[in-house]
Formats: C-alpha cells, structure tokens, sequence
C-alpha cells in the first residue's frame, strides 16, 4: 500500500482535532508533520531548545541536520505552527533541555508507536493509504497547491533529483490520472 497524501482541508482539520481530544502529543506531531514537511524520524527527536531560544522565545528558524541524508535544513515555523507549539508546550510543563516529544519510558516517542496511533485515528475517520509519511506528503501536496505549482520549489525542499519522482511522491500524478477516468465516459 502507498500512503498518500491528505487532499481535503476539513479531513486534515477532523483528524487533528480527534488526534487533540485522545491524544495531545501526537496531534502536535501531526501539526508539525504537515506544516514542515519533515520525516517523522526528525520530528520525534526535536528538543524544545530546538525552536526555542533561552527566554523561551520561539528562534527565528528550526535548524536540523536530516537523519536520512545527513543534511543540514532551515526551516521557519509559520504562525499556526508556533501558536500550537505554544499552548502544547505549556499544557506539557516543557523545559528546554525536554524532548518535545517526550516518552513515558524516557527519551522521546518512537516511530512505530507514533505511527500506530496516528494510522489507528485516520482509520477510524476512514482516511484511507494514511502512514506517518503522509504528513511530508501532505506538505508538498498543499505547498505544491499554494505556491501556484511551483514543483521546482517542492523538489528542492525535498531533495528530488527531478520533477517527476516529486510529483508522484505529493500524489499529483496519481490526481491527474482520476480527472482522465472522469473525463472519458461512454
């Protein structure tokens, strides 16, 4: 199965909101999956000194070396983001030094369980090819949307070697491929 990305806004705002009612932590994992693109396995292991300075100001940019590629990213929180980052950090009584994401067991939450708890929400609001990758993919499918298809900026930001694997990747050609079985009815 191929996980996809989310399409629709009001199924991005439900799971969201289901994820805060049951499970704070992970909702804020999903809010920072699809408003930065980032693999999962370098959202789980942020540290509030991560995107917050010493007066527990939000830093101008989140700077990360990628666990996959070993490369160094910059990011900037958008508003929505930071507002979110807030209130969790303070309803989590948060310290610097804290994960942002931290485990009942010690050191920060783990992929798998992350994604069994974000798979089993989507299942149940019947959001379907849903994995822990569909946030990134979700990302680049809005960011492709909004910034009036502009894939170059996409496929830099996820370091695609070229415009084709990124628009497979945020689920547009597969988009392209149901306007066709729509359009031809005999």
């Amino acid at each position: 199965m191929t996980v996809e990305p989310i399409r629709d806004k009001a199924q991005i705002r439900t799971l969201y909101n289901h994820l805060n009612q049951s499970h704070p932590k992970y909702a804020m994992i999903f809010k920072f999956g699809i408003n930065t693109g980032l693999r999962i396995s370098d959202i789980i292991t942020l540290k509030v000194s991560d995107i917050y300075g010493s007066k527990k100001q939000f830093k101008d940019y989140l700077v990360l070396t990628e666990q996959k590629t070993g490369k160094l990213k910059k990011i900037k929180l958008n508003d929505t983001l930071r507002k979110a980052l807030n209130i969790y950090i303070h309803k989590q009584n948060l310290e610097l030094m804290d994960y942002l994401f931290p485990s009942q067991k010690g050191g920060y939450i783990g992929r798998i369980q992350t994604y069994r708890v974000l798979k089993h929400s989507a299942l149940t609001l019947g959001i379907e090819n849903f994995g822990t990758h569909s946030l990134r993919k979700t990302w680049g499918y809005w960011t492709y949307k909004l910034s009036q298809y502009n894939i170059g900026l996409v496929m830099d930001i996820f370091n695609h070697s070229s415009q084709s694997v990124t628009l497979r990747y945020i689920g547009i050609n597969q988009d392209q491929r149901d306007q066709l079985y729509d359009i031809v009815q005999l």
